[in-house]
């Protein structure tokens, strides 16, 4: 960066809206907070079992089945719709903890996830189960962006880029720790105990959760509930078309007309936010550049981190004979990359700015996912896809350093459920992706098809790092 020739001035100023980190405070008072790491890891702890909760109970699914006489919609259904209640809710969730504070909706949120967990194991029947499933999505949705807009409110600063590089590596850590958790208590004390599991972590993380977080408050006024519907119905028709295009295809009319009538939803919600008072989300928050990267960025992100681990999944069981414990194992290098990569991240985005940090992590992830599709090796996939990993932890970092860059205090718990909600899509898009493109390998497993999956990745990740490329211009 350089300074503009003018000596009245004591301070440099940016030539570039490059964002750099969140360097500004955003923290409620000057002082920071003595406990702040501790609460970042209680915080983490608990994003960290919403995560878990999405690859443990894939592992169960076929004791559940067995168990409550789930057919095969049946066991998609309790897989899916945590993810379409949890994706269609964080807007709502976001935007409530800017209006009744974060603390406040953190709490409510841990506390309906913990007695919705503890329902899940004592379901006796596919309907009971389903519900609860739901309930869990919708603790999560409130939790997981007021957690977020706790961390935002409580660092400031290269901290807060360190913060947000600790949070940001639970997405890779949590789908790994999640497939070995659900392959040890399924087949050990069984299926109930992956939800069981959570209650008395839930309960122990409420109690020190409600004594440590500052009770912040909220800027008040009403939640817009009309855009909060409108937002919740396009956002899980999206979700639920990306999630059926992997089984029906994308030319499938399950498909094809829940995508319409998400799109359409979206464009009322568009109507509807430019003639509010007091809209959902502030169409200017979202009309900055540095925003729509960061939304960009974990998109492309989260899909590529999913995209590794359906593949790697298939490969390791169907080419080389690895149970779902010994898969689940394997993936631990995998989850310490992303860790890693999210570490690093978050220490030199302040120094070397969002766009430098996301082009390396594209980059970094390209070669590795090349690497897995060009050679047929066990070795060099595990090798290829931890190298993945790493490159997509950064960009993690980078993402939510290039939002909140540009999202004042106030739009904090907002910011957090739209960068939460591109999240869920780029799951959901990486799955029905790659299944797509690797079709055949799941009929008849080869490594040339599984491998076209692999490349398309990589060519996603090197397409994604050259648009990254482009200069940020300041949103108006």
């Amino acid at each position: 960066m350089t300074s503009p020739e003018k000596p009245e001035q004591t301070t440099p100023e940016p030539t570039t809206p490059e964002p750099t980190a969140p360097d500004r405070s955003v923290q409620d008072d000057a002082a920071p907070d003595p406990r702040r790491w501790r609460i970042l890891a209680l915080l983490g702890v608990a994003q960290l079992m919403l995560i878990v909760d999405v690859t443990v109970v894939a592992i169960a699914l076929p004791e559940m089945g067995a168990d409550l006489g789930l057919d095969r919609s049946g066991l998609t259904w309790v897989a899916s719709v945590y993810a379409l209640v949890f994706g269609g809710l964080m807007l709502l969730g976001g935007k409530a903890a800017d209006v009744l504070g974060p603390r406040r909706v953190v709490l409510a949120g841990l506390t309906l996830f913990t007695v919705a967990s503890l329902l899940a194991g004592l379901a006796r029947s596919p309907e009971l189960l389903l519900v609860a499933r739901g309930l869990q999505g919708m603790g999560a949705a409130a939790m997981s962006p007021a957690a977020l807009s706790v961390i935002v409110r409580t660092f400031s600063g290269p901290e807060l880029s360190r913060a947000i590089g600790v949070w940001s590596a639970l997405g890779g850590a949590g789908a790994a720790v999640g497939v070995l958790v659900g392959g040890v208590l399924t087949s050990g004390p069984g299926w109930p105990w992956v939800f069981w599991v959570n209650v008395p972590v839930g309960a122990l993380l409420l109690a020190a959760l409600s004594r440590w977080v500052r009770p912040w408050p909220g800027s008040g006024g009403r939640l817009d509930v009309l855009g909060a519907a409108l937002a919740t119905a396009a956002t899980a028709a999206v979700v639920y078309g990306l999630v059926t295009a992997g089984d029906d295809g994308w030319l499938s009319a399950p498909t094809l007309v829940a995508l319409l009538v998400g799109v359409v939803g979206y464009v009322l919600l568009a109507r509807h936010l430019r003639a509010s008072a007091a809209p959902l989300v502030d169409p200017a928050l979202l009309a900055r550049r540095p925003v729509l990267r960061g939304l960009g960025l974990i998109f492309v992100a989260t899909a590529l981190m999913i995209s590794v681990f359906f593949l790697g999944s298939f490969t390791l069981q169907q080419l080389h004979g690895f149970s779902p414990l010994d898969t689940g194992l394997t993936f631990l290098p995998v989850a310490v990359g992303t860790i890693l990569g999210s570490t690093v991240a978050g220490r030199v985005l302040p120094r070397l700015g969002v766009r430098a940090v996301s082009v390396a992590g594209l980059l970094v992830a390209a070669v590795g996912l090349a690497a897995a599709a060009g050679i047929f090796s066990m070795t060099v996939l595990v090798v290829g896809i931890t190298v993945a990993g790493f490159g997509v932890g950064a960009v993690f970092v980078a993402a939510a350093g290039s939002l909140f860059s540009a999202a004042g205090p106030h739009e904090a718990g907002v910011a957090s459920g739209a960068l939460s909600t591109f999240h869920e899509f780029g799951a959901a898009t990486g799955v029905s992706a790659v299944s797509s493109v690797a079709a055949a390998a799941l009929v008849d497993p080869g490594f040339e098809t599984f491998a076209a999956g692999y490349w398309f990745a990589a060519v996603v990740a090197l397409v994604a790092a050259l648009a990254s490329l482009a200069p940020a211009r300041a949103g108006r």
